[in-house]
């Protein structure tokens, strides 16, 4: 455990200080290009700037394309802000691709040269805001604009595109590269936007430890490089290239973690979670949850293919719905297993209450049932082990589901062949004195049934009243709901005090089952009886029966 611990440390530390630098290297390149003019070489080939700028814009338009739809159908407003910023730069940067000389115009065009750094400026605006956690006002006024955002997208992609052919001033000025006096005034204020929104970005992933929300802050890094060296770069050099290649980069670093989350298994929507609104998360997590119940109780019924179907009409794809399938058969065998050893009451307090797990307790006022077998030491001596676990297992299988399942007593823990059970251990039963005795009762019966025919021992059971503190202790991992307190220690010395096959109750147990109405409980009076570590006498009575009165 400690060896993986320190592989994550190493995980999430040591890319830190490789992340640093080389996010450090385009801006350094840059400098030195431009401050030894010899390197910053001219190097002009048409095709390959037209091809190279149209491909990644195509790559990214469809990846945009396809967050877009992710965010639809996830309801998630960060993530659909992130294909904004895709597609708004894409977009852009398509119609700078047809400013190639030679290509598709014959000439250079203002419109189209400007137009990528055009759309970073507005696609940093997005960026900013994806990076930002919204309250339910902002996320429902978003959620009415997603429509007209993307359809306003589109419009100002076409009449940019038709204003550039048309030439229309401003766009008619044709200028060497992408340095226009009025776009350099706003560069910097699309830097900060990408800085800003990179900066929240990287909080995301140290709080969720996913790649790609590094991902996308590396890639707002290399988009802020990318208009700085619009800013500064030589048409048809070294330093003006530069820019082209951080874009390509930053494009393909949000491709590539994507690939890897998919790749991963993971569903598509799934594939996002990294980035998706906390609030998002939890509604994701509440309909998975919900859908895994069902898919649970489907399997204990028969009826997984009338779930999954009804699940598919919810929206779920098939993968989905094998994944969690699998994980919920997986959940009901675990689920099994764990019941068996907490009870089933526990077990469900459990599942509609986790913070009951939390170390603590509190007083409750409880009945404790304590039962063991007079003369197990000497029966056990001289068998083999495997008789001696068949006949505990046999008493237990006679009387733990009355004890249990009839009565509904909390089995604290089974040491060997005693057992001691907590009745209103979680305070939902006000009639717990009562409960207890009637399974005193069928332990006592029960057991002395399956003993016919054989030699061995017979049950003794103490019953005891009174405050306990209840609740989980241990440590780390390993815990223990449990009931701790005087009232335990005299239900123990009463059994103690009890012969084979009887039953002894402490006075206020009495007390509690005579005013039960309805309930006749017969006892024969033992005295006061000197218990163990206790100063006082203690009252006892041997517990013969207990009926329903007639009516």
């Amino acid at each position: 455990m400690m060896g993986r611990m320190d592989d994550q440390a190493r995980i999430t530390v040591a890319p830190a200080w490789f992340i640093v630098v080389a996010l450090a290297i385009p801006l350094v390149g840059l400098a030195l290009l431009l401050g030894v003019p010899t390197l910053d070489v001219h190097w002009e080939h048409h095709p390959s700037h037209f091809w190279l700028v149209l491909g990644v814009a195509l790559v990214n338009v469809g990846l945009g394309l396809i967050v877009s739809e992710v965010a639809r159908r996830s309801g998630d407003e960060r993530l659909f802000l992130v294909s904004m910023v895709l597609l708004t730069s894409a977009g852009f940067l398509a119609l700078h691709a047809v400013a190639t000389p030679g290509v598709v115009l014959a000439g250079p065009n203002g419109g189209f040269v400007i137009a990528t750094p055009v759309g970073l400026l507005l696609a940093s605006g997005f960026a900013a805001a994806s990076s930002i956690e919204m309250d339910d006002r902002t996320e429902a006024s978003l959620r009415r604009w997603q429509m007209p955002m993307r359809v306003g997208l589109a419009a100002v992609l076409l009449a940019w595109a038709v204003a550039s052919v048309a030439e229309v001033p401003p766009l008619a000025q044709v200028i060497e590269s992408e340095r226009a006096p009025w776009l350099l005034a706003l560069l910097p204020l699309g830097v900060i936007a990408y800085m800003f929104a990179a900066w929240r970005y990287v909080g995301i992933f140290r709080r969720r430890a996913q790649p790609l929300p590094l991902a996308v802050a590396v890639a707002f890094v290399l988009l802020a490089e990318a208009l700085v060296a619009m800013a500064f770069g030589r048409a048809w050099r070294a330093s003006w290239w530069e820019w082209h290649v951080l874009m390509a980069v930053a494009f393909a670093t949000v491709v590539v973690a994507v690939r890897r989350e998919y790749r991963s298994g993971r569903s598509m929507a799934g594939t996002f979670g990294g980035i998706y609104l906390d609030r998002t998360l939890e509604r994701l997590d509440r309909r998975q949850s919900a859908a895994m119940t069902d898919l649970v109780r489907a399997d204990a019924t028969g009826t997984t293919s009338e779930t999954a179907a009804a699940l598919r009409e919810r929206g779920f794809t098939g993968h989905e719905i094998s994944v969690m399938t699998d994980a919920a058969r997986e959940l009901a065998r675990v689920d099994g297993l764990l019941r068996r050893y907490v009870g089933p009451q526990l077990a469900e307090r459990l599942d509609s209450d986790p913070k009951l797990s939390h170390l603590g307790g509190h007083e409750r006022d409880v009945t404790v049932l304590f039962a063991d077998l007079a003369g197990f030491t000497t029966f056990s001596e001289g068998r083999p082990a495997g008789e001696v676990i068949e006949m505990l297992n046999a008493y237990w299988g006679a009387v733990v589901p009355h004890v249990v399942d009839d009565e509904g007593g909390y089995i604290e823990r089974f040491a060997g062949d005693a057992i001691l059970t907590i009745f209103n251990a979680l305070g939902d039963q006000p009639d717990h004195a009562a409960r207890a005795v009637r399974a005193a009762i069928a332990i006592r019966d029960r057991s002395d049934h399956i003993r016919v025919g054989h030699d061995w021992p017979r049950f003794r059971v103490g019953v005891n009243t009174g405050v306990v503190a209840i609740g989980n202790v241990g440590a780390g991992a390993q815990r223990s709901f449990a009931a701790i307190g005087d009232t335990t220690n005299v239900a123990a010395r009463l059994q103690s005090l009890s012969m084979p096959g009887h039953i002894t109750i402490g006075g206020r147990t009495l007390d509690e089952v005579n005013d039960e109405p309805g309930l006749v409980i017969d006892v024969r009076p033992l005295g006061a009886a000197e218990l163990k570590g206790k100063s006082q006498p203690t009252d006892a009575f041997e517990l013969l029966s207990v009926s329903r009165s007639p009516r």
